[in-house]
């Protein structure tokens, strides 16, 4: 494949990992990175690394350029990569003056839905930015950014439609340290992202509130029968337990420390409030967006039977207390 030049728009650990990874690849012409605040693109161009997230990497400044605007960072861009929380997505493509290059290929590596539409972020690209499937790809795990700065084996999920834009785009991800896994279940695979993190916090519930691993090894296998059962309802109908993008992303999030998602489940376990959680972690948990858009969408479309969605929504939305919850969640899993 040619060259590409890629933009990034994200400021976090995630977006980091991946520009570590594109920076690897001999596909990539450079790299053009969207930080949302002056200062940080300032710190960048002193220091050459992300002063707020995995700062131990540091960049080529010849192949990584930095903007603190994103529509610069977009110009004569071929792809493009949104790495952002998904709370904050929509409001940036809104922003963009042009809105989006009718051509480009847009990569989402977002792991959460767009709160005013309760959309995967496909499904938002396509109806509300006139994205085509075509040009749509979905970059999923099990992947920690951690492990990629310490360039520890991982593996990426690439799903798409286009089998020959997901062979282009694991290309890209490719290299000494990042295996590649291709799939044609693009919505499948980001359901299962989203669907993920809030198992996640359960798990860091029940760890918090002193729960054993025998009960969070039933709680997490429960988690992929309710992850099958709201896939259903949606019209999804993959095999959760045979593919790593499902099975494999549930258990790294649910059991790694470097999971935010069950770090937070756990200081709400702990007794944290969840503005106070919130304010110590200074990362955001994609869970706490998608335990409300999942429970409303559930409630609105899919009505599955999900007892472990439910309390988890009832503990960070209606501050049920989660000795309480779990105490009623444990009868009702087997």
């Amino acid at each position: 494949m040619k060259k590409v030049s890629v933009c990034i728009f994200g400021s976090g650990s995630w977006a980091t990992a991946i520009a570590k990874i594109l920076c690897e690849s001999e596909h990539v012409s450079h790299i053009k990175w969207w930080l949302r605040k002056p200062e940080y693109v300032e710190a960048f161009r002193r220091f050459s690394h992300n002063p707020n997230y995995l700062s131990s990497v540091h960049f080529d400044q010849n192949k990584v350029w930095v903007f603190d605007q994103p529509e610069r960072a977009l110009e004569k861009a071929d792809m493009l990569v949104l790495a952002q929380p998904s709370a904050f997505v929509g409001d940036t493509l809104s922003t963009l003056p042009n809105g989006l290059p009718k051509d480009i290929q847009v990569i989402s590596a977002v792991k959460g839905m767009v709160p005013s539409t309760k959309e995967i972020l496909t499904d938002y690209l396509t109806h509300s930015m006139g994205v085509s499937d075509r040009n749509l790809v979905c970059v999923s795990g099990p992947c920690h950014a951690e492990e990629v700065a310490r360039e520890r084996l991982s593996y990426l999920t690439v799903a798409s439609p286009n089998r020959a834009l997901s062979l282009d785009v694991a290309a890209l991800f490719s290299c000494r340290y990042i295996q590649t896994i291709i799939s044609g279940d693009m919505k499948g695979v980001e359901y299962a992202a989203v669907l993920k993190n809030i198992y996640a916090i359960a798990a860091g519930i029940a760890n918090g509130l002193g729960y054993g691993d025998n009960f969070i090894a039933v709680l997490i296998s429960y988690a992929l029968r309710e992850m099958q059962a709201f896939m259903s309802k949606m019209g999804l109908k993959p095999d959760l337990a045979t593919h790593s993008a499902y099975l494999g992303d549930l258990l790294v999030t649910a059991y790694s420390q470097f999971s935010r998602n069950r770090t937070f489940g756990n200081m709400l376990g702990r007794g944290y409030t969840v503005s106070s959680a919130q304010m110590e972690m200074k990362m955001i948990a994609e869970g706490y967006y998608s335990t409300k858009q999942v429970f409303l969408l559930n409630g609105e479309t899919a009505e599955a039977y999900m007892p472990i969605m439910d309390a988890v929504y009832r503990i960070i939305y209606e501050s049920q207390p989660p000795a309480l919850a779990f105490d009623k969640l444990s009868r009702k899993i087997s």
